[in-house]
């Protein structure tokens, strides 16, 4: 964890824009001057020509960054290219006349520098589209990393709506049956004091990680069926099976959670004569997981004077399924006249 922080601490702090500019000015003057140097082998007269190509270099640089990219790159790409070679081919016969005058006493070197002229031309020319593929690189970077702070702030979100959507009529109707219970002082209180608050307990605290133990899901599940059936008729039918070998794979929290709330407010609580199923069978095999989920429903809903809620519906659960397993997962939904279900291929990684 210590270590994590210092790398956190280290990639803000190459992050900032000043830091990355004076890196990069470093870099490239130390280039320079180590070419300058092995040809020359004379280090004071490699610092000043350098530090000269180094203040020509920075005014190109920034014209380009703040003038030339953002009014021209995106929008007009042959103008901005053309300017690019304009401004190269005006800098350059400047940085020619600076060089002549400071060798003045050189005629050789003078003569030179003018020949070479169309090389500085082209070493313009280089510094400039360098900026502008890094200037590129850096938005892409930064549009990344957004990208994916967005992402992530999306997860935690629905994450936390997840956490907020236990159903009140579920807490309310457990809570009557308990205390039911408790005045015919039945053996079963304790059990289901005990299922509620492991339940909350899940949700409000131990669901917090991006990836808990599937145990942890199961016994949830197993759980929150328990408490179902106390509300539920005595012939609905509540069924879980799980298949294969369950040791310490990991999936993301509260997976489950929608499918089971739905299945019971579409499914089994619509069957105003009683009766219907929840069927649910889930399969592991190493890292594989398949899912299946089954609910008998009415044609026809019963009338509500209020507005339903709870739940996070099937739009939502396919985006957290994409935000959190994006090439790792299968969703299929079958809705039937009588029979809703859902299977979901998953792979744990």
């Amino acid at each position: 964890m210590k270590t994590r922080h210092i790398l956190d601490n280290i990639y803000r702090f190459l992050n900032r824009r000043p830091v990355y500019h004076t890196l990069f000015w470093l870099m490239l003057y130390g280039i320079m001057l180590w070419s300058n140097y092995s040809k020359n082998g004379d280090i004071y007269a490699a610092l000043a020509d350098e530090s000269i190509h180094l203040l020509f270099y920075a005014f190109l640089v920034y014209v380009n960054l703040f003038y030339l990219i953002p009014n021209y790159l995106a929008r007009h790409g042959f103008i901005y290219f053309g300017l690019v070679l304009a401004m190269s081919a005006i800098v350059t016969p400047i940085m020619v006349l600076v060089f002549y005058l400071k060798y003045y006493d050189e005629p050789a070197y003078r003569a030179s520098i003018v020949e070479g002229q169309f090389l500085l031309f082209l070493g313009n020319l280089f510094v400039t589209i360098l900026s502008t593929i890094l200037r590129v690189i850096m938005d892409w970077w930064h549009y990344q990393t957004e990208k994916q702070a967005l992402l992530t702030q999306s997860m935690q979100s629905e994450l936390r709506f997840l956490k907020s959507q236990i159903n009140p009529h579920f807490l309310f109707n457990t809570l009557n049956n308990l205390y039911a219970l408790t005045l015919k002082k039945s053996d079963k209180a304790p059990e289901i004091v005990l299922k509620l608050s492991e339940i909350m307990r899940y949700m409000l605290y131990e669901c917090n990680e991006r990836r808990v133990l599937l145990s942890k899901e199961i016994q949830y599940i197993h759980n929150y069926l328990d408490l179902e059936r106390l509300r539920q008729p005595k012939d609905a039918e509540i069924r879980f099976t799980t298949e294969g070998h369950i040791s310490e794979q990991m999936v993301a929290p509260l997976l489950f959670v929608p499918f089971l709330e739905n299945s019971f407010k579409h499914g089994l609580n619509t069957h105003i004569q009683g009766g219907g199923f929840v069927r649910i069978h889930l399969r592991v095999s190493g890292e594989d997981l398949e899912f299946f989920i089954e609910n008998s429903k009415v044609e026809r809903l019963p009338r509500q004077d209020h507005p339903r809620s709870g739940g996070i519906g099937l739009t939502n659960v396919r985006q957290r399924l994409q935000l959190l397993y994006p090439e790792n997962h299968t969703l299929t939904v079958q809705n039937e006249p009588h029979r809703f279900a859902v299977t979901l291929y998953l792979k744990m990684i």
